[in-house]
């Protein structure tokens, strides 16, 4: 993704899919959430690329993507902890995804990725993060072989993960992934046996987009308030995950926020959208502030 898109400005109040008369912000003594933005949008883009993008947007919470063309190393994190610190930014990153299954049955290519995994780990503790978030695992062609197998090895390289977490100083959680990819993890149902066999503490990313696909956003946001420490929002038409600007898909945004509120979430709200960028932000300021 070249140059500047103009998707990503500000398109005309007219083109909005819903109003925003009602806000829901009676929260007590809770504090509300911020609002953050992932750079996924320029994740096409080099790297000298995402450095300027931090700066154009008037958020305090960022979101970098330890994948392609923006894969972290020593010379781009010092680059990264100049930029914050001059723009009193916070920082979260994104595991690596493309390709990165912690549920493979060979312990060789298993130990590779986990491997890959922990480098981003200790580069997220380098940069100061808030939050390390990755994918669970996916079934594979001998899932069928061996039931079971690839849901041991994924509680098993998570347990791996949380280790790895803890000693370098860095909180991690767990991202809902959508269908209909093969992922061990991706409903409610599956959280639930997840948190109920894994005898450890994580939290959970809550992918508002992914839950729609899944038809259970309400349902994520029911069952798990006290898991979900951080969340990613963007649109989509509830078949592929678009990655639409908040308002250009088929989700209700107000009950989202109604619900996101009533549960009591003061934590990061990411914008995960490529596109009507500044226009999402401000729709999302206008939800939860």
């Amino acid at each position: 993704m070249k140059g500047c898109c103009p998707k990503r400005l500000l398109a005309p109040a007219c083109q909005m899919k819903f109003s925003l008369k009602q806000k829901y912000i009676c929260r007590g003594n809770v504090p509300k959430p911020e609002i953050g933005l992932s750079m996924l949008f320029c994740l096409g883009e080099p790297f000298p690329s995402l450095l300027k993008h931090l700066c154009e947007f008037e958020v305090r919470h960022v979101e970098i993507l330890d994948e392609g063309s923006h894969k972290l190393d020593s010379r781009r994190v010092k680059a990264l902890k100049r930029v914050a610190q001059s723009h009193d930014l916070e920082l979260s990153v994104h595991a690596p995804f493309a390709g990165t299954n912690i549920a493979l049955p060979s312990p060789v290519l298993r130990r590779t990725v986990l491997g890959r995994l922990k480098k981003s780990i200790f580069y997220a503790g380098q940069l100061d993060c808030r939050l390390w978030l990755f994918h669970p695992g996916l079934k594979t062609g001998l899932s069928h072989f061996y039931p079971g197998m690839d849901w041991q090895l994924n509680l098993d390289s998570v347990r791996t993960l949380l280790k790895i977490g803890r000693k370098e100083g860095v909180k991690i959680a767990i991202e809902n992934v959508p269908e209909p990819f093969p992922f061990l993890i991706k409903n409610v149902q599956d959280f639930s046996r997840f948190y109920n066999e894994l005898d450890d503490d994580i939290g959970m990313v809550l992918d508002v987009a992914h839950a729609n696909l899944n038809h259970q956003i309400q349902d994520f946001i029911r069952h798990f308030p006290e898991k979900i420490v951080h969340m990613h929002v963007s649109d989509n038409d509830g078949a592929q995950d678009l990655h639409l600007g908040i308002g250009h898909g088929n989700i209700n945004w107000e009950s989202v926020a109604k619900a996101i509120n009533e549960a009591g979430y003061g934590n990061v709200i990411v914008l995960e959208s490529v596109e009507y960028l500044e226009e999402s932000l401000q729709t999302l300021r206008e939800l939860f502030t």
